[in-house]
């Protein structure tokens, strides 16, 4: 039982806020990142016929 107390507050002390706005800027240029991949995919697909 000692051994979770210690465990748990060793936890506590290392937590370390997250930066959100950095969190979303990075989600922000993967969103783009994957829409621009698949704009590509649909403009180059969209003029070939299928057989």
């Amino acid at each position: 039982m000692l051994n979770a107390l210690v465990v748990l507050a060793a936890a506590e002390e290392s937590h370390h806020e997250v930066d959100h706005a950095l969190s979303w800027g990075v989600g922000a240029v993967a969103l783009v990142i994957l829409l621009g991949m698949l704009l590509a995919l649909v403009a180059f697909g969209g003029g070939r016929e299928h057989s």
